[in-house]
């Protein structure tokens, strides 16, 4: 068998926070002793409330925040080794797709410059060799050539998030890590997306780690899923087996508290109320 691209292992992640009314500060735990690994070409979906300490994992796979105790091996290296300066091969190798769509870019520049502006900071290329790329990018998520020129406000949610799965995709990753990706989007976009990432991961055989509160949406787009309460990892599993049959007492309550079209799965969900 071979070795997982991501292993996450022993994660604790502490942050210091003053109390109301006081300059002392304390020690806040948020990520408890968290393990998971995710192999080539495969989705790991991470569900839990918001604060659940979800998105600080992510976060400190992307280098965004500091780990106190544990280890995250990428392809076999520790990332602590690679100190304060993240090497350029890494950020290409680990990309991300954060929730807002339009926050994650910038209004006063083209859509098209945010994904070349990427292939540049990378030394790929010259200029015309990064908009073939770019143009190349855009028609794998769908998009257009002449959406390249266009600015944010002139693009919907849904096309802004296809912008933003571009960027990520012309620095060819491994590993996506889609924090919330959906939640911005309405239910025919979030279809479409997740259709897609389906798509592009057959394509390119990149990793997820697709971080969400609603299980229902995970369960469709993941392999395995591990539900986070409050820093811990309460329970992980093949994603079928999570959703169908749930172990863990906060696992049902998650289930049971997400909306359900079809009778089938709300009489599976009073169930689990019960």
């Amino acid at each position: 068998m071979s070795a997982p691209l991501l292993q996450v292992s022993n994660l604790n992640i502490d942050y210091e926070v003053s109390k109301a009314g006081s300059w002392r500060k304390h020690t806040l735990t948020v990520v408890k002793d968290v393990s998971f690994h995710i192999g080539a070409g495969e989705t790991y979906g991470l569900v839990g409330e918001s604060g659940s300490g979800k998105s600080t994992i992510g976060k400190a796979i992307l280098r965004l925040a500091d780990v106190t105790q544990g280890r995250v091996l990428f392809d076999g290296t520790d990332i602590s080794t690679f100190g304060k300066n993240t090497p350029l091969s890494y950020r290409s190798d680990v990309q991300a797709v954060f929730q807002d769509p339009i926050a994650s870019q910038n209004p006063r520049h083209t859509v098209g410059r945010s994904v070349t502006d990427a292939l540049k900071r990378h030394g790929i290329g010259d200029a015309a060799r990064r908009h073939r790329r770019a143009v190349e990018a855009f028609e794998q998520v769908g998009l257009r050539e002449g959406h390249l020129e266009r600015y944010p406000s002139q693009l919907s949610g849904g096309q802004l998030q296809r912008v933003s799965i571009a960027r990520a995709l012309v620095l060819e990753p491994r590993l996506l890590v889609c924090d919330e990706a959906l939640s911005a989007l309405d239910l025919s976009t979030q279809s479409q997306i997740i259709d897609l990432l389906d798509r592009l991961q057959t394509e390119m055989g990149m990793s997820y780690l697709f971080i969400a509160h609603d299980l229902a949406v995970v369960r469709h787009i993941s392999h395995r899923i591990g539900v986070l309460k409050k820093g811990v990892l309460v329970e992980q599993g093949d994603a079928e087996q999570v959703f169908s049959h749930p172990e863990h007492e906060y696992t049902r309550a998650l289930l049971a508290a997400t909306p359900a079209s079809h009778p089938r799965d709300r009489r599976r969900q009073a169930t689990l109320a019960a």
